[in-house]
C-alpha cells in the first residue's frame, strides 16, 4: 500500500497495489497493519456504498459531530468522482483549507478523512458508486452539513449540479460554529 501526505495535517491518499492478470485484478483495499504502520489508526464499525446515477451530483459537505464523529476511508466502486475535504479542526494550521483528489475504479486511490474533516463528492461519470468504511455509526442527531458551494472549493461542475434538499440548505463554512478541536502539534 503506497501512502502519500496531502497538504492538509492528517489526511491521506492511499493507492493499495493491484495484482493483475487476463481475469482482472485483486487489491486489498484495507490492511490494519499496514495502515497503523502508515500513522492511521482506525477502528472501522460500518460500511457504506451510494450510488449516484446522474453526473453532476454533489453530496456533501457533511460532518457528524462528537460524540460520535467519524473518520472515513473512500473509495470508488465504479466510475469517477471528485472526493473532497475540508479541515474544520478548530486550531489546526490546514483550518478552512480544502483537498480534492479524483477517486475512480481505474486509478483505485482512497483518501483517509479523519474525524474533524467535512466530507463531499461531485461525481464524473453516470453511475458513480462510493464506498466507504466509517470508525463510529451513523447518528441522526449528530449529522450536519455546510454549504458545498461556501469554502471556495473548485468542483470543475460543467453545469448545474443535482444537490438533495438537505445539502442546498446546509449553512455556509463562514456560519459554521465547528465543534471539532485539534488534537495535534505541527
Amino acid at each position: 500500500m503506497q501512502v502519500e501526505d496531502t497538504p492538509l495535517l492528517d489526511l491521506k491518499v492511499l493507492i493499495p497495489k493491484r495484482f493483475g492478470d487476463h481475469r482482472g485484478f485483486f487489491s486489498e483495499s484495507w490492511n490494519r497493519n499496514a495502515m497503523e504502520a502508515a500513522g492511521i489508526h482506525a477502528d472501522f464499525v460500518q460500511d457504506n456504498h451510494s450510488l449516484s446515477s446522474q453526473v453532476g451530483t454533489v453530496r456533501g459537505l457533511h460532518f457528524q459531530t462528537p460524540p460520535h464523529a467519524q473518520g472515513k476511508l473512500v473509495r470508488c466502486g465504479r466510475g469517477a468522482l471528485f472526493d473532497v475535504a475540508v479541515d474544520a479542526r478548530k486550531g489546526s494550521p490546514s483550518y478552512g483549507q480544502w483537498f480534492g483528489i479524483e477517486l475512480s475504479f481505474e486509478n483505485g486511490k482512497q483518501l483517509w478523512i479523519p474525524a474533524g474533516f467535512l466530507h463531499g463528492f461531485i461525481t464524473r461519470e453516470p453511475d458513480t458508486e462510493i464506498v466507504y468504511k466509517c470508525t463510529d455509526y451513523y447518528a441522526p442527531d449528530c449529522d450536519g452539513a455546510v454549504r458545498w458551494d461556501s469554502c471556495g472549493i473548485d468542483w470543475g461542475a460543467a453545469g448545474d449540479v443535482i444537490l438533495s434538499d438537505k445539502d442546498a440548505k446546509a449553512q455556509s463554512f463562514d456560519d459554521f460554529d465547528s465543534p471539532f478541536e485539534w488534537e495535534g502539534t505541527a
